[in-house]
This record gives structure tokens, sequence and C-alpha cells, in this order.
């Protein structure tokens, strides 16, 4: 049996509330720095293109100076990413962990992995070692999101 649809929006609600969070803590504090000093922003070996979309070239990206329809995606995301966990979990093994490290997993390789490799690696030139943090920080993302779906929708009867 489905969780109701209201635990499901619930769930991705919350799940994108987590993964809101874990970017203000990672890609912004870390990242970007609250100052815009940084280590993706200030390395000596970041790509000169990337540092110009973040901060020179006009408009700049919503989420610098207009955060608030980012903020209002990524719950939304979290939502759709709700209704695709109570699709594909009851396949899955027992358990809040094992479903949320799964859906963590499937969020990370099919979304953030191809937008790392597809736009800061292709259109970017992004340095490896850079491109590696990012992707630690979309990991702590992907389990954010993964874990909180998981835990809202729990075992379902």
């Amino acid at each position: 049996m489905h969780p109701s649809h209201n635990r499901t929006i619930l769930a991705g609600f919350t799940g994108g509330l987590a993964m809101n969070v874990t970017m203000l803590l990672t890609f912004r504090l870390i990242g970007f720095g609250w100052d815009g000093n940084g280590i993706l922003i200030n390395s000596a070996s970041q790509s000169k293109k990337l540092v110009a979309v973040w901060t020179e070239i006009e408009p700049l990206p919503l989420v610098v100076n207009t955060p608030a329809p980012i903020i209002i995606g990524i719950i939304l995301f979290g939502v759709i990413h709700a209704y695709i966990f109570r699709w594909i979990s009851p396949a899955w093994p027992a358990g809040i962990l094992n479903k949320g490290l799964r859906f963590a997993g499937l969020i990370f390789l099919t979304t953030f992995l191809f937008w790392e490799f597809f736009t800061p690696f292709n259109l970017f030139g992004e340095p490896i070692h850079l491109l590696g943090l990012e992707l630690i920080f979309w990991a702590c993302i992907a389990l954010a999101d993964g874990l909180a779906i998981a835990a809202v929708i729990g075992k379902v009867k």
C-alpha cells in the first residue's frame, strides 16, 4: 500500500528543505563562502569562465540575487522525488536507512553526477579536484534528500 498523497507531499517538502539546508552548508558556506571568498571562487585553478558566470556576467544566477524561486523550485523537486520514491521503493529491502541510501544513490547518479559532468566539466572547464569537492557536496545533498524522504514516508503497511 502506498502512503497517502499528504504524507508523500510532506516527505517531499521535508526532502526539499533538507536539500536547501545542505546546499547552504556546503556550496554557500564552504564552496562560495558567505563573502564570496570560498574555495570554488578563489581557487587559483578554478575556471575563469565559471567564476565569471557566478560573479560578473549579468544577469547573475537567480540563486545569487533572488534565491526565493530557486529555494521553492528545490522544494518542488523534493516533492517530485518523494513521488518517485513512493513508486519505486516498495521493491527495495525494508528499512528507512536501506531505502534512503538507495534513493540518495539514485538521485546522485542520475541527477548530480550528470550535472557536474555536463555543466561544470563540459561547459566551464572546471578542474577535476574542484569537481570532486562539488561531488562530495552533491552526495551530502542527495543523502539529506533521500534520508529525509525515507524517514517521513517510513514503513507503510
